[in-house]
């Protein structure tokens, strides 16, 4: 029930919707059962039949049984505009309460740090939002105030009956008891069952989300079998699930048919010993038949409520476990924006782990003034995107602090410190759009002007131009009709219209041509300019250019230098160098020994070849 009653917390704030739909629940009862005391009235008065030996006359009032029989026309009528006025209503409560459920998920699923999107799958969240809301709007707009109106219509049913004979409503009455157990008892096994379908929902979305979004690594290594037995196997589990739940059901459904039979039964068996007695009326007798049939709908659709009872109680279970899950970074109350800062960062003693059992980092300290490009280097997993992570907060450090213009990073409002830093990369992740909007992703109001500018910085604007729509080519998703380089140099225009004071990147251009990687240095060298820069080195022309080289190994800094001085001890980032970068040294000289034979063969106004050509003023240029 406590996860019930916080399902109908949000039908609150619709509370003259629901109210309207109450009265004409109302309605639709009342309007029932008043036909059948009508139909009472015409029988006892209208018709009234008497026996005078083996015949029986009819000695009523004629007006009264028109009126009655017009009267139940009417009351059918009055009943059907109720009924339609509380399915309306209720199905338009359902809709806004899953409305309000999705929007709540998608908000709360983008607050949560980068530790919960960690552990928890894409498709789970999917499932969440989809299947697990739909069972909650099924059960706020078909089951929950149809539950109220079957109660209501119990009640006024009953309580006619007893009105009218006590002695046979306790008759008619008898079986009720029985159903409730037996509804009990089948919502007990329903409960879990339903928590295991809404799993393997989630486990099926899981495979088909993971499938499709991999499909080109699937038919690359032509493992389609593979991938659609995966699928099967999910769909198999789904199957059975919900052949248990619907074989429960059906048997749960003619019990309470049957019981319903028998009550009708008895009450005719009963109420024609009583009218023979001559302590019942037939009219009465039709009253109690007629309140029965009426009660025959609530009675059957109790397998129904039963079965969306269960399943709205484990569908909510799962979405608010999500709604109840608390990020690892939480914004401070007393948090004031970071406005106009000049960039100056610090580490001081930075520690962090992703559990309390093993550190990640340990005792980081990091002095970059304002312009200062400090290069992480490292071999796999000694800790350097975790570094940059913890700058954005999109973790927190677990020991030290990180401040920026002297101010810890925590006392910043998330919004204002993420819109001062600005990250490219390494997977670069273009949205479903044009390359305009992705462009302006984090500044939507530029103009055309600001973001051909910033285009023509990260050396992209060219290769727009040449589109057939230009700024306005539509992108695949993920930007799979780009290259990388094209996506990496988009990402950099990007992050430039923002004009960010730090900037993170991920030097990724170990795997694009070499034409490709000139012009992303050249439009690196644009965004780095008077920008304090943290980058993870993976190129030598990058490590050339940082004002400092971290060396990172498991966690902890063991070197610091330029590369120049790196290069005089020994150490990893000569091992390192020896391992990976010395080739690139030597094949940036035979380069530029090729361009310097060529330069002096050629007229000087021959423009060199593409991609190999320094930049304008040397320093904006790859070293």
């Amino acid at each position: 029930m406590r996860i019930i009653l916080r399902l109908w917390g949000y039908a609150i704030p619709y509370w003259k919707m629901l109210a309207i739909g109450l009265v004409s629940m109302l309605g639709a009862a009342l309007f029932g059962m008043g036909s059948a005391f009508l139909a009472q009235i015409a029988v006892d008065v209208g018709l009234n039949p008497v026996r005078e030996g083996s015949s029986i006359t009819f000695t009523g009032d004629r007006s009264t049984l028109i009126l009655a029989a017009l009267l139940v026309v009417g009351f059918a009528v009055a009943r059907g505009i109720s009924a339609f006025a509380q399915t309306f209503i209720s199905e338009s409560l359902g809709q806004r309460i899953a409305y309000d459920l999705r929007n709540q998920i998608y908000d709360t699923v983008q607050r949560l740090s980068y530790a919960y999107h960690d552990k928890v799958q894409t498709g789970q969240i999917m499932s969440r939002a989809t299947q697990d809301v739909e069972a909650i709007r099924m059960f706020m707009s078909m089951a929950s105030l149809r539950l109220l109106m079957i109660i209501l219509m119990i009640i006024v049913g009953v309580g006619g009956m007893f009105f009218f004979h006590w002695q046979l409503a306790l008759v008619s009455c008898v079986t009720l008891p029985i159903i409730a157990w037996r509804s009990w008892a089948v919502q007990r096994v329903m409960r879990p069952l339903w928590v295991e379908i809404q799993q393997s929902e989630a486990r099926m979305t899981e495979v088909a989300d993971e499938g499709l979004g991999g499909i080109r690594v699937v038919k690359a290594f032509s493992r389609e079998p593979v991938e659609a037995a995966k699928f099967g196997r999910a769909a198999e589990e789904q199957r059975d699930l919900q052949l248990s739940q619907a074989t429960l059901m059906a048997r749960h459904a003619p019990l309470l048919q049957g019981v319903a039979g028998i009550q009708v039964a008895a009450t005719v068996g009963v109420g024609a010993w009583y009218i023979t007695q001559g302590s019942l009326a037939a009219g009465e007798l039709i009253l109690f038949l007629v309140a029965l049939q009426l009660l025959q709908m609530p009675v059957r659709m109790l397998g129904f409520m039963i079965t969306s009872f269960s399943r709205a109680i484990a569908a909510g279970t799962r979405v608010f476990e999500v709604l109840d899950a608390r990020s690892a970074v939480e914004e401070r109350p007393s948090a004031t924006p970071l406005s106009s800062p000049s960039g100056h960062v610090r580490f001081r003693n930075v520690s962090f782990g992703y559990d309390n059992v093993s550190a990640v980092l340990k005792d980081i300290e990091i002095d970059a003034p304002p312009g200062k490009i400090i290069a992480l280097l490292g071999p796999t997993g000694s800790g350097k995107s975790t570094v940059v992570n913890l700058l954005p907060r999109f973790y927190d450090v677990t020991k030290g602090s990180i401040s920026i213009d002297g101010v810890d990073i925590r006392n910043f409002t998330l919004d204002s410190l993420r819109a001062s830093i600005g990250a490219v990369q390494q997977d670069v992740f273009l949205f479903v759009g044009t390359i305009r909007d992705n462009i302006a992703y984090g500044a939507p109001g530029a103009t055309q002007e600001e973001i051909e500018t910033a285009a023509k910085a990260a050396r992209i604007h060219d290769f727009i131009m040449s589109l057939p729509y230009g700024y306005d080519e539509w992108v695949g998703e993920r930007g799979v009709t780009l290259s990388g380089g094209q996506r990496q140099r988009v990402a950099i225009a990007r992050t430039l219209l923002l004009d960010p004071r730090v900037l993170i990147f991920d030097d990724s251009t170990a795997s694009v041509d070499t034409q490709t990687e000139f012009l992303i240095q050249q439009a690196l060298a644009t965004l780095m300019e008077g920008r304090t820069t943290f980058v993870i080195a993976q190129r030598l022309r990058t490590v050339m250019r940082a004002d400092e080289i971290l060396v990172l190994d498991q966690g902890e800094v063991v070197q610091r230098g330029t590369h120049t001085e790196l290069l005089e001890e020994e150490g990893l980032y000569r091992s390192i160098y020896d391992l990976e970068l010395r080739d690139q040294e030597e094949a940036l000289g035979e380069v530029a020994g090729a361009t310097a034979t060529q330069d002096d063969a050629e007229p000087a106004s021959e423009p060199e070849p593409a991609g190999l050509a320094e930049p304008a003023g040397g320093s904006g240029g790859a070293s």
